[in-house]
């Protein structure tokens, strides 16, 4: 109500006032502290210590250290609500409330809509590297072999001090950091390009599919656009007349099989709640109480899944690879290379606490899809892990990013210059002139 933020403010304001009068009182005493100004002129026998930066040094003068301290966790804790919750909208109780996707598929299930023709090359994707969302849909193309230019893409930079509205740009210095449809610096000018009236006003996510012949956005959603592609897949390795359309994927891989639909269905719902947004859930929590509920949630659901594979279940859905296990990939990938330290989830760990899940990303990261090499060439774990400790500053201030565990120490034995050739190898079905402004 007006009377609680007005008092909010309020209590703000006082710590900011009571900060700056405890340091002007302390400076009144003198800045140095009496233990050094009693040792000056003294000569030391041993060599003099390695000098370091200790500030203003304000705990040895202010006449009150409670009252600094105190201060100082009011007004950090405050600035750190504020930016959190610009950053993760949150519920009244601190849990972490996720956005629903703007600009979703039309069709009921998710599929394919009707109003948007099927041909090689006049879709194109938006994904930045980092992101698990967008790796989603990369590594749905890999699989379903249309890494060959069918539905091409570019890859963006995610730098929010660059982009003017969320976090993703394009490296003009990069042949694989571009935009080749618009020539756009950013997301958001793809955004407004593909919008009535060439403005757009809502959030410019990724991943991004738009139709490049009508200028014009298809989805922004992760989960329909998986579908989507698997819906369009076997037309577009066939081509034109029923031909081989080029793609060296698996011919008739189906991510979406209509006996699996239901299981499915219900893997996606609580994979995603408690696993997929479940770390997020436990990263960018404000209170105590809601990143207990979603830690908890996280672990239960990774016990749930472990015991399946253990029980001789090849995939999420059993023997065969669907959607849900390419859903499931990005989250196990990154958690212990990433999500269990910055989002304080890695009181367990896949490497070590659950086996079975381990297993199953090991076979994950040996599937291979387009013909060039396997599923673990999507994946670049150290630029999702600097991803998240430099932009995330809320979470790490510093920007300090850990060293590891690299993808060699957690077991993978991979490298990833081949995720590069694949991208390069699309970037030259996009090698031509952006498109005109329509």
């Amino acid at each position: 109500d007006c009377f609680g933020r007005c008092r909010s403010i309020a209590m703000r304001l006082l710590a900011l006032v009571t900060l700056v009068i405890t340091c002007l009182c302390g400076a009144a005493v003198g800045i140095a502290p009496p233990a050094r100004r009693a040792c000056i002129g003294m000569q030391s026998k041993q060599s003099p210590p390695t000098r370091s930066s200790g500030g203003l040094r304000v705990l040895e003068w202010t006449p009150s250290q409670q009252l600094l301290v105190r201060s100082a966790k009011l007004i950090w804790n405050t600035l750190w609500r504020t930016m959190l919750g610009e950053l993760a909208p949150q519920s009244p109780e601190g849990d972490y409330v996720r956005p629903a996707a703007q600009l979703g598929s039309t069709s009921p299930d998710g599929g394919w809509a009707p109003e948007w023709p099927i041909a090689r090359e006049r879709y194109h994707l938006y994904i930045g590297n980092a992101c698990p969302w967008c790796h989603r849909v990369l590594a749905t193309l890999s699989v379903l072999g249309l890494l060959d230019g069918a539905v091409t893409f570019s890859r963006m930079v995610d730098d929010p001090s660059k982009a003017s509205r969320g976090g993703w740009c394009f490296d003009d210095a990069s042949e694989l950091s571009r935009d080749p449809v618009f020539g756009a610096f950013d997301l958001r000018e793809v955004y407004n390009r593909c919008s009535p009236g060439g403005s757009y006003t809502g959030r410019c996510t990724a991943p991004l599919m738009i139709d490049k012949e009508r200028g014009a956005i298809v989805s922004n959603e992760s989960g329909d656009i998986v579908r989507m592609l698997n819906f369009i897949a076997p037309a577009l390795r066939r081509g034109a007349g029923g031909e081989p359309g080029g793609g060296s994927g698996r011919e008739g891989v189906d991510l979406f099989p209509e006996a699996l639909r239901a299981d499915i269905i219900e893997a996606n719902r609580w994979i995603y709640e408690d696993v997929n947004n479940g770390v997020y859930k436990c990263g960018f929590c404000t209170t105590q109480e809601a990143y207990c509920r979603a830690e908890s949630a996280l672990h239960k659901a990774l016990k749930r899944l472990d015991a399946h594979f253990a029980a001789g279940n090849e995939f999420v859905c059993g023997a065969q690879l669907t959607e849900a296990d390419i859903r499931l990939l990005p989250t196990i990938s990154r958690f212990d290379g990433v999500y269990a330290n910055i989002f304080r989830c890695g009181r367990l760990l896949i490497r070590a606490d659950y086996p079975a899940i381990n297993d199953w990303l090991l076979r994950m990261l040996a599937v291979v899809g387009d013909g060039q090499g396997p599923l673990y060439h999507t994946v670049d774990l150290d630029a999702a892990r600097h991803s998240y400790y430099t932009n995330l500053f809320p979470l790490n201030p510093g920007g300090l990013v850990p060293l590891g565990p690299t993808a060699t120490e957690l077991g993978w034995q991979v490298t990833h210059s081949s995720l590069d050739a694949l991208i390069a190898r699309n970037s030259d079905v996009n090698s031509e002139e952006p498109i005109a402004s329509r």
